[in-house]
């Protein structure tokens, strides 16, 4: 007996169809791919770049780096300003991403991440670019502080340890250390975060009040330690991201003052 070819599995040729639900998904995760793009391109090169800046700037003349302390506030100011620029970008990436759950009728239908930062400028006032802005910023002063001072305080204990020269394992070892106090330092914050957009009405009152009030909630009800779930995934991502950072950061810088500085 011939078989015969299912209308789901191509044409009435027989040739095979691509699903509009497919092209859907592709063409939405390449949108919400710009806006990630455009994300990463302002806030990391501004709070790399600022932090870069102002570590040049506060090492001694004779070549002392800043004290940790001083690391980390570089590290929050890079972090806040960032977080700032990169704000508009992340509004859009947010919306983008989440548009394909909405309702046909709610949608918001951004070609891309220019589309929309257009259309929310035109549409809803310039402000609305930095909604959600404080928090964005709060957070990314805790992961800088922990991520760029731990960085530069390990890349400077790992050379003065002997056992190290200023090349691609000092950083590499350095970035994994960093990562790791980033995990412990911005779970708690990112927990925070989380519960606060995902909370519910309870008897016409919200679940949280604020931040605060979230982490104090998960101690007292499920345990000091649950502010660190989850902690091998979280740090499973977050690692390769951060030696990848810092391996690239630290050549370009190389390559910067070998080509423009050295003469």
């Amino acid at each position: 007996m011939a078989a015969t070819a299912s209308p789901a599995a191509g044409g009435m040729d027989g040739k095979p169809r691509t699903s509009p639900k497919s092209v859907k998904f592709l063409f939405g995760g390449l949108a919400g791919l710009s806006a990630g793009l455009l994300r990463q391109a302002t806030y990391t090169t501004t709070r790399l770049g600022i932090y870069t800046v102002l570590f040049e700037r506060l090492t001694g003349a004779d070549g002392t780096p800043p004290g940790f302390l001083l690391k980390a506030l570089i590290g929050m100011t890079a972090g806040a300003t960032g977080a700032f620029v990169g704000t508009p970008a992340e509004v859009a990436l947010i919306r983008m991403t989440a548009d394909g759950r909405l309702p046909p009728d709610q949608r918001r239908g951004y070609k891309n991440v220019f589309n929309a930062l257009i259309r929310i400028a035109r549409e809803e006032g310039i402000p609305t670019l930095w909604r959600g802005c404080i928090p964005t910023m709060a957070r990314a002063v805790v992961v800088n502080a922990a991520q760029l001072a731990s960085y530069s305080q390990s890349k400077q204990f790992l050379l003065d340890s002997g056992y190290f020269s200023d090349n691609i394992l000092c950083h590499f070892c350095a970035s994994m250390i960093s990562g790791l106090v980033t995990t412990a330092a911005s779970m708690p914050v990112d927990i925070a975060k989380t519960r606060i957009q995902n909370m519910r009405m309870i008897d016409g009152k919200p679940e949280y009040k604020n931040g605060l009030d979230v982490l104090v909630k998960v101690v007292r009800y499920e345990g000091f330690f649950s502010l660190w779930k989850g902690f091998t995934p979280y740090y499973a991502r977050l690692g390769p991201h951060t030696v990848l950072t810092f391996i690239f950061l630290e050549q370009m810088n190389k390559a910067y003052k070998r080509l423009f500085l050295s003469g």
